[in-house]
């Protein structure tokens, strides 16, 4: 009597582990996308689509307020405009938001068509922003966002009221960083081929990165696993190449470079190299932060950009 119990909850259990099995990379990706779509709304981000002819990119967009500077942010390589709306919601009552997803990345996708490298993408921002009547914008970039935003300062000077760069790429560093003496031994830790290579590329993201679930940090590695020869491609379209190293004095706008001190993907001693090539720069070293000071601390990496944006204007 006990088997014939026992029986129907072994099959009920092992039916409710198929479909947990079945299911939890869904329940995943799911949650994900709807976690960040709400979270833009909440923030008061309303996404729309931008025709530039080559392409249609995906952007998040404040409501335009008239008479106010426009910011325009750049997420970096293998990431998307999902990154930024946290530290916007400390500046969008001040300023209108332009939050797009580059060639390659997020909702305006992919393309073994389309050129990655960094001049080029730059002035598909230009060309966004015509479209939308922007004539000028402060453009802010984290990582490969950075090293877009350089060059779009530098092509398009009459466009760009200042430029805030956070843990930039684009120049060669005095000291390697732990991804670059990975990429040395010929793996580059973007390029993930298993869970557990997802789980240790993430903390090399953020020294202090906010919390998900389990099931979502699943679903951002399945991801990554499902987009490697994407990346592959856009890495190798752009990688050392359009480097800034010789072409730093060419940036005349206002620049203010933010680092954190823990960062393993790009090291911070290139913060030197910008400084001392970058005619009027503004330095901050933040020792206990990562990569991606925007997630990792918000409301301190926005007051740091107000206080910056606030003494252009004074001098103004």
């Amino acid at each position: 009597m006990k088997k014939l119990v026992a029986l129907p909850i072994l099959l009920l259990l092992s039916g409710f582990l198929l479909w947990a099995f079945i299911t939890y990379p869904k329940v995943g990706h799911i949650a994900y996308d709807n976690l960040t779509v709400v979270e833009a709304k909440f923030r008061g981000l309303e996404k729309h689509q931008v025709d530039i002819g080559e392409l249609t990119m995906s952007i998040y967009r404040s409501e335009n307020k008239a008479n106010k500077p426009t910011l325009l942010m750049l997420h970096g390589y293998s990431s998307d405009k999902d990154v930024w709306p946290r530290f916007a919601s400390h500046l969008i009552d001040d300023f209108n938001i332009i939050i797009p997803d580059m060639a390659g990345h997020g909702e305006t996708g992919f393309s073994e068509q389309w050129n990655y490298r960094m001049p080029v993408q730059a002035d598909r921002l230009a060309k966004m922003l015509e479209v939308l009547a922007i004539p000028q914008v402060h453009v802010i970039g984290n990582s490969m966002g950075g090293f877009v935003s350089a060059h779009f300062a530098k092509r398009h000077p009459d466009r760009t009221l200042s430029a805030f760069l956070i843990d930039p790429a684009g120049v060669y560093s005095p000291t390697l960083s732990r991804m670059g003496e990975m990429i040395l031994t010929g793996r580059n830790p973007f390029e993930i081929n298993s869970p557990e290579e997802f789980a240790e590329f993430y903390p090399m993201t953020m020294a202090n990165p906010p919390w998900l679930p389990g099931v979502v940090l699943d679903a951002i590695g399945e991801k990554y696993e499902a987009r490697r020869l994407e990346l592959r491609h856009i890495y190798n379209d752009f990688h050392e190449k359009d480097m800034l190293d010789n072409e730093l004095a060419e940036i005349t706008a206002p620049v203010l470079l933010l680092w954190g001190g823990q960062d393993q993907l790009l090291h911070v001693d290139s913060a030197s190299v910008w400084q001392a090539g970058v005619p009027n720069i503004q330095v901050e070293i933040w020792e206990e932060i990562g990569h991606m000071s925007m997630l990792e601390a918000p409301a301190r990496t926005a007051a740091l950009y107000q206080a910056f944006l606030s003494t252009l204007a004074n001098k103004g």
